[in-house]
């Protein structure tokens, strides 16, 4: 009597180890295989940070800020004055301005948006220092960028020249 009640025992906690519905072994399944995204962008004057926000909401996706270790000022950014500190820079294609900090876990991402305002038709060279400082191997690289007059078709394609090695998505308009 003690063997049969053990042997019913055992069956009924394997008939509840199989007892899961498809739905729930597939939510088990997406939970380690799920992709996670990131949502990086340089933003001077608050526009591509709510833009960003909107993409990060839209695709359940993480935050990074990539912000100069030296805020820029309104003086910096007078694109009209040939000696302000953006002119300066898009003029140097090798300007690299500094980066406060890293994205610490950029391998837990799988997809990568990258996000600026044109400036001077592309994207800011501190976009340049933010994909040098990181691995973004195996990841597909999207951009979007906020513009007053231009589109990102040409910041995209600059991008994509510039770093040939990773794999590049989508690009999008965000005004």
């Amino acid at each position: 009597m003690k063997r049969l009640i053990t042997i019913f025992a055992a069956c009924c906690l394997m008939l509840t180890a199989c007892a899961q519905t498809p739905k729930e072994n597939n939510q088990k399944q997406k939970g380690t295989n799920m992709s996670k995204t990131l949502v990086a962008y340089f933003s001077a004057t608050g526009t591509t940070k709510a833009a960003a926000q909107r993409l990060a909401k839209e695709k359940n996706a993480d935050l990074f800020e990539i912000a100069p270790a030296v805020p820029y000022t309104s003086a910096d950014l007078d694109w009209r004055d040939k000696q302000s500190r953006s002119t300066k820079e898009m003029q140097d294609k090798t300007s690299r301005p500094a980066i406060k900090g890293r994205c610490e876990n950029m391998a837990d991402y799988d997809t990568v948006w990258i996000g600026f305002p044109v400036w001077w038709y592309t994207a800011p060279t501190i976009i340049n220092t933010f994909i040098e400082a990181h691995d973004l191997s195996g990841k597909v690289i999207n951009v979007f960028a906020t513009s007053g007059g231009s589109n990102v078709t040409g910041s995209a394609n600059d991008l994509k020249k510039a770093y040939p090695q990773y794999n590049w998505g989508e690009s999008r308009l965000m005004n």
